[in-house]
């Protein structure tokens, strides 16, 4: 398994997605200021590492956590790779850590942060124990996540795509 599969797992979607069917406009939340738009949009995002932290490959329900927080292209994408790593009986263990999350900027109803996750104790297993990831993987991940604004989601916005990243906070 590729470095990229891996990220598309804990943080970052996998490219090669379907196109998901269009969604019907949903009411866009209102914040009191940006600042509050962009505190609910990383709450949203913590809560989707959260979820992958709490993901049992061998389980498929845990996987329903994680598509709460998702819309689009980040649903369609967590949905294929969730699924494909538990048809191949790949086992998950360690944990995501965010450490260090900013706003990038806003355009219409979709927020950008940029993020850098520590992912130095995640790791895939095979069947026999072995590990799947690329042994070249760096321990953290650099990130843009993109939310859209949608009135029903608690924090008022849902991750709409994640990707690796050249510009923003430098990771340490």
């Amino acid at each position: 398994m590729t470095a990229a599969a891996l990220s598309g797992l804990l943080v970052l979607a996998l490219g090669g997605c379907a196109t998901p069917e269009p969604e019907e406009p949903t009411p866009t939340p209102v914040f009191s200021s940006e600042e509050a738009a962009f505190a609910a949009a990383e709450e949203t995002y913590r809560a989707y590492v959260d979820a992958l932290n709490q993901v049992d490959l061998s389980d498929p329900e845990t996987f329903e956590a994680v598509y709460d927080w998702t819309t689009g292209e980040a649903n369609a994408s967590d949905r294929k790779s969730l699924s494909g790593l538990h048809a191949d009986g790949v086992t998950l263990t360690g944990s995501s850590v965010i450490t260090a999350l900013e706003p990038i900027g806003a355009v219409n109803d979709d927020l950008t942060l940029a993020a850098c996750v520590d992912i130095a104790t995640v790791d895939l297993l095979d069947a026999d124990g072995n590990s799947v990831v690329d042994a070249d993987r760096p321990d953290t991940q650099r990130t843009t996540i993109t939310l859209r604004a949608d009135s029903d989601a608690p924090y008022g916005f849902l991750v709409s795509d994640i990707a690796g990243r050249e510009s923003g906070p430098q990771c340490t």
